[in-house]
């Protein structure tokens, strides 16, 4: 029995894939939904069985998360936002509503934890990072791109952003507000102007978007260069991910994490969908990018805010695997929806 149990973390995601395979096969309709989604989750599922199985030093990842945060993903920003149209990417209208719905599933999230999980004021500050951040910044980009093609491009950069603007801003002030201990709020805000400022992923998007205005190329051997480098970055940054989850075991769950879950994967992804259907008619590549990007698990910055903060580590580590394991029926079954036709990009009319 034991060994059972220490094998299921790893089994899940086998049988998880082999199950979407089959159905693939034998459902012919969603054949091209299976051929998206499988790669795009097994190189997570590889990545979580090797860090399973192979009992290396989690600091042997510092380089390739150096590589995946501060050289590949930029890179990819800066490639192809650079080549955007410059007035996609000051749809305000766009922006200010995915932020408004970010901000409402940190608060929805909050009170969760406060009222389900009965965490004290700095637990719910984490927790509700951890049901609203989406990974927009590891798997975002390359399912959208994949799922969706270039012209998504605009729209990922754009909430990527504007999310870790939030999360950079607002984490901070209510932990140090929650925490019981002493701060300096000028010390506190330098702080989250410099994450924000000094963010890799936001100066490549600030590159980009002056290439853009500028309609500026960079000389043939850089170009080449940043082509590589953007060709990297969507595999090594999934597999990365994979195994930093099966690095985090799972050790204790709370109350509050099905909630938590729930409005990561369900609600939130609806709620953007309503809401951009309601302010207007953004387009199907732009609102459907959304409603993916909202839908992805709970993003890696959610442990590792909650382990600077050393609150609700175990948790937060938890609901990112459970959210991962279960992002793969739940993102699977929206692309499937996307892809079919089946629903429209607009809700409402």
């Amino acid at each position: 029995m034991s060994r059972l149990r220490h094998a299921l973390p790893i089994l899940a995601p086998i049988l998880g894939f082999l199950a979407l395979l089959g159905v693939g096969f034998a459902v012919p309709a969603i054949q091209s939904v299976v051929d998206l989604s499988l790669p795009f989750f097994g190189l997570i599922g590889l990545g979580f069985i090797c860090g399973r199985l192979m009992p290396l030093p989690e600091s042997g990842l510092a380089w390739m998360n150096f590589f995946i945060v501060y050289v590949a993903l930029p890179a990819l920003f800066i490639n192809l936002i650079s080549v955007t149209p410059f007035a996609e990417l000051g749809n305000w209208p766009f922006v200010l509503t995915t932020s408004a719905v970010t901000a409402f599933g940190y608060g929805v999230s909050f009170f969760a934890a406060r009222l389900i999980g009965g965490t004290s004021w700095k637990e719910a500050t984490l927790a509700g990072v951890a049901g609203s951040y989406a990974n927009v910044g590891y798997m975002g980009p390359g399912l959208t791109l994949a799922a969706l093609g270039q012209d998504s491009t605009a729209p990922t950069a754009l909430i990527f952003t504007f999310d870790s603007i939030f999360f950079f801003a607002f984490v901070p002030f209510m932990a140090a507000m929650t925490g019981g201990e002493k701060t300096h709020f000028g010390a506190t805000a330098r702080l989250v102007v410099k994450r924000i400022v000094t963010h890799p992923f936001n100066i490549a998007t600030a590159v980009g978007v002056a290439m853009a205005y500028f309609q500026a190329k960079p000389p043939a051997p850089v170009g080449k260069l940043l082509t590589l480098l953007q060709s990297a970055a969507a595999p090594s940054a999934l597999f990365v991910m994979g195994v930093t989850i099966a690095l985090r075991e799972v050790k204790r769950t709370g109350r509050e994490m099905p909630a938590l879950l729930a409005i990561k994967l369900v609600t939130q992804p609806l709620i953007v969908w309503a809401a951009l259907s309601l302010v207007g008619d953004f387009g199907r590549v732009w609102t459907f990018t959304a409603v993916l990007m909202a839908a992805l698990p709970p993003a890696l910055n959610a442990f590792v805010m909650a382990n600077q903060y050393q609150t609700y580590v175990e948790r937060a580590s938890a609901t990112i695997l459970i959210g991962t394991l279960c992002s793969v029926v739940t993102v699977t079954g929206l692309l499937y929806l996307i892809a079919s036709g089946l629903v429209p990009y607009r809700l409402f009319h």
